[in-house]
């Protein structure tokens, strides 16, 4: 495997997840991101502190000190916050912040190091795809809660249903 590319797709990766999530928050209004539409699921606002908390935790001295740092406060993460959407999107910034800074100081190899999570042992490459998947699982999250509160007013992200022919002849053509 090439370390070089592993690393450049992981971080173009986390860029689409980021960019996905901003283009949902981008249709919505501050009241959105406090919107819960039941007991059992986050709203945005959670998942926004969480994802923001578990990147502080996770990139911040990723490769000499556990990912999951002391200073943590886990459970006050799906607490509801009561911040602004202003407030909110500085929490966002500073987390993709510390995770491109590590991400991008990564030499192909690195990828073969050894590093802890919860103590759990997880060579770089497997803790980068970890936090990948994580994050993907909640941008997912952050995009169906922002397509429920839209309803027919959504702007969609993608090839829309029943564009793929015309999409792809798009492609084609250019």
């Amino acid at each position: 495997m090439n370390g070089t590319i592993f690393l450049k797709s992981a971080i173009q990766q986390f860029k689409d997840y980021k960019l996905l999530a901003e283009k949902t928050f981008a249709q919505l209004e501050d009241k959105d991101f406090h919107y819960n539409p039941d007991k059992v699921n986050n709203n945005l606002a959670v998942n926004i502190t969480h994802m923001h908390g578990n990147m502080l935790s996770r990139w911040t001295d990723f490769l000499a000190k556990d990912g999951e740092k002391e200073w943590r406060r886990r459970d006050e993460e799906f607490e509801e916050q009561n911040l602004n959407q202003e407030q909110l999107l500085q929490l966002w910034e500073a987390g993709w912040t510390c995770l491109f800074n590590a991400l991008e100081s990564l030499h192909p190899e690195d990828l073969d190091k050894t590093i802890y999570i919860r103590t759990k042992p997880l060579t770089v490459l497997e803790a980068v795809q970890r936090q990948l998947t994580h994050y993907s699982y909640h941008v997912g999250q952050i995009v169906f809660i922002g397509k429920h509160i839209k309803g027919d007013q959504w702007q969609g992200l993608s090839v829309p249903k029943g564009g793929s022919k015309q999409f792809n002849e798009q492609l084609i053509q250019k």
